[in-house]
């Protein structure tokens, strides 16, 4: 008795996995579909932000390379922050090995202790 109830169980069973097996969609390649799907389409999160402020033009991240400034009182070296200070490494000649650190502050240009050139801090908004 219990063995015609098992054989009874596995037969619906079996059958319910056939009948699951005809109902599910046919698999089709990406090619008929839209397609795969770009960058700009795919991206979530800050990558989106960041994606769809470079197409506007703007650079939220300082992903770009930053302009070249002159280092003189007239034109500074612009230091973007969030603070009203930041801590600023000058690596005052191109063979030099030491980086001579200062606090920068918000307001007029400040010069490097060891070579003169000029460094501004501007308030910078992030923009998330």
């Amino acid at each position: 008795m219990a063995s015609r109830l098992f054989v009874r169980s596995c037969a619906a069973a079996c059958s319910a996995v056939r009948v699951a097996r005809v109902r599910k969609a046919p698999w089709r390649p990406m090619g008929t579909l839209k397609g795969i799907p770009t960058d700009e389409e795919q991206a979530t999160g800050l990558e989106r932000r960041a994606i769809q402020a470079l197409a506007k033009g703007q650079d939220p991240y300082s992903i770009l390379k930053p302009k070249s400034y002159a280092g003189t009182k007239d034109d500074p070296h612009i230091v973007p922050s969030i603070n009203d200070k930041r801590l600023v490494g000058c690596l005052c000649e191109e063979d030099n090995t030491a980086i001579v650190w200062f606090w920068l502050h918000e307001g007029n240009a400040q010069r490097c202790p060891a070579c003169g050139s000029y460094y501004q801090l501007v308030h910078h908004e992030l923009p998330h």
